[in-house]
């Protein structure tokens, strides 16, 4: 299946070439919307048309039984293991997000059979693996993600592939956070070697009086977006936090809208960007808060360091307001390492890419430590410095 075919099709022909039937909103959406390409604004700076002219294969999703095991591991879109006593079920996507920004949210829907949904009991902590096998395909799956009121959740996230190539990963959660709850998602994802390309679009919802804290580490090379929309309702809070190093000739990054419908709720958007080799990283971020949403707190910030003349940063925070009752701040630095400081620790005797790691390190660790269970901690420093020391042979 080639994507771009879809490009300028009519309502009818989308149908036709998905083979889809009673979907009928989600294709008019979609085709309203249009394909994506380089003038659309999210992904301005990111090459979707290369990704999406490609012949790639499709696989079947058909539901395996579920083995036990200490994670759940979704293999190719297919859930293939969990642990005993979880809660997870194959259905129709339902209660979609209507109004998203991203037209591949509502394709990505469009071309999965079902969603995988997940329902997180209690005050549990689930670690989640996608694993990739297959070359040269297009992989597609949602996830509909839940958790229960008056708890507090976290969910692991990281991605594996095999030894396969040139395959593009649609996937993305439908994550629902209930009111007067806590869901802690942590991501990481090491890329390289040009196995995979991703587009990650994702809707959160938050509750009452509900915390969602997201953060992700987004290491290494090849081509991956994640695009984020967040709705708060009143009372609610979102801490999201995103690292991003990459190297080589790599385009990664966010794009996300944070949206304040009630009253009193907050946000705090913290980006870190180190860019590496002839890469571009990309942080396009609004915060956009409704008329119903009094008494909001917003802040946003990314920060940026160049490691290579030739790395570039698009870098874009956003407030969008309608109200006068509300703080909101936003700002945006991007910068190199500072001369003095690599020199001082050289003359002590360190190497000049031990310096650098050093600094880049420090400069990182305000969002890593913020990820409190110590083995995900270590495990996200260790793959920061494989990744940065692999760079630098």
């Amino acid at each position: 299946m080639k994507l771009l075919n879809l490009k300028n099709q009519s309502q009818k022909e989308v149908a036709t070439t998905l083979g889809v039937q009673g979907r009928d909103e989600l294709v008019e959406k979609f085709v309203s919307l249009g394909l994506p390409h380089k003038k659309t604004e999210q992904y301005h700076y990111f090459d979707i048309e290369k990704l999406l002219d490609v012949d790639y294969k499709t696989l079947d999703y058909l539901p395996k039984t579920i083995t036990e095991g200490p994670i759940i591991e979704i293999v190719d879109g297919v859930v293939v293991s969990a642990p005993k006593g979880m809660r997870i079920n194959f259905e129709a996507g339902k209660k979609l997000d209507m109004e998203h920004f991203d037209p591949l949210y509502y394709l990505g829907h469009l071309l999965c059979p079902h969603t995988i949904k997940i329902e997180i009991d209690g005050d549990a902590e689930v670690e989640i693996e996608h694993r990739f096998t297959q070359s040269n395909a297009l992989i597609n799956y949602r996830i509909v993600l839940s958790n229960q009121a008056n708890r507090h959740a976290s969910v692991y996230e990281n991605f594996v592939a095999d030894n396969i190539e040139n395959s593009l990963v649609l996937y993305g959660y439908d994550m629902h956070i209930a009111q007067d709850s806590t869901l802690r998602v942590k991501k990481l994802q090491t890329m390289e070697n040009k196995q995979y390309s991703m587009v990650a679009s994702h809707r959160v919802n938050v509750g009452k009086n509900a915390n969602a804290i997201l953060k992700s580490f987004d290491l290494g090379g090849d081509q991956s977006l994640q695009l984020l929309k967040v709705e708060l309702s009143e009372y609610a809070h979102i801490d999201a936090g995103h690292l991003l190093y990459v190297n080589a000739d790599s385009k990664r990054g966010t794009v996300s809208q944070i949206i304040h419908r009630g009253e009193h709720s907050t946000s705090k958007q913290i980006a870190k960007n180190i860019l590496d080799g002839e890469s571009r990283g990309i942080f396009d971020a609004l915060i956009r808060v409704e008329h119903s949403a009094k008494f909001t707190k917003a802040e946003q910030n990314a920060k940026s360091i160049l490691l290579h003349k030739k790395a570039y940063m698009a870098s874009k925070p956003q407030l969008e307001i309608y109200i006068d009752e509300l703080e909101a701040s936003h700002g945006s630095t991007t910068g190199q390492l500072d001369e003095k400081q690599l020199f001082y620790l050289q003359s002590r005797g360190i190497s000049h890419i031990e310096a650098r790691k050093i600094l880049v390190i420090a400069f990182a660790n305000t969002l890593i430590e913020e990820v409190k269970d110590s083995r995900q901690q270590e495990r996200i420093k260790s793959a920061f410095e494989e990744v940065f020391y692999k760079a630098h042979q």
